[in-house]
C-alpha cells in the first residue's frame, strides 16, 4: 500500500512561514528552508526585545530627569530620593515627560522637595 502523506497540512505550513517572509531579501524570502530559519529567528529576536524595549525607555527616562534634576542643582538619586520622601507619586515616565515638554512644572515640584 503506498505512503499517505498529507500535501495540503505540508503545503499549508509552508505557505503560512513564506508568508511571515514577505519582504525579506534574496533566498530568505522564498526558500522554504532559508525562509523559515530567518522567521524563526525573527520572532526570537522580537520576542527578547519586547523585554528590552522595556529597559531602554526607563533608562531613557532616567537620563532625562537626571539631566534636567542637574539644572536644578541636584543628581538624579538625591531628586528621586526627595521626591519618594515627599511622598509625591509620580512615575519615572511622568517625571521624564515633564522635564523635557514642562520645563515649569518640572520646576515646581523641584522646588516642592527642595
Amino acid at each position: 500500500m503506498p505512503r499517505s502523506v498529507n500535501h495540503v497540512a505540508s503545503r499549508a505550513r509552508r505557505k503560512k512561514i513564506l508568508k511571515y517572509a514577505k519582504g525579506y531579501w534574496g533566498r530568505r524570502k522564498n526558500v522554504w528552508t532559508v525562509a523559515k530559519n530567518a522567521v524563526e529567528k525573527g520572532w526570537l529576536y522580537a520576542y527578547r526585545d519586547r523585554k528590552n524595549r522595556k529597559r531602554e525607555f526607563r533608562a531613557l527616562w532616567i537620563q532625562r530627569i537626571n539631566a534636567a534634576a542637574r539644572q536644578h542643582g541636584m543628581s538624579y538619586s538625591q531628586f528621586i530620593n526627595k521626591v519618594q520622601k515627599a511622598g509625591i507619586e509620580l512615575n519615572r515616565k511622568v517625571l521624564a515627560d515633564l522635564a523635557m515638554n514642562h520645563a515649569a512644572a518640572f520646576e515646581a515640584i523641584v522646588k516642592a522637595v527642595k
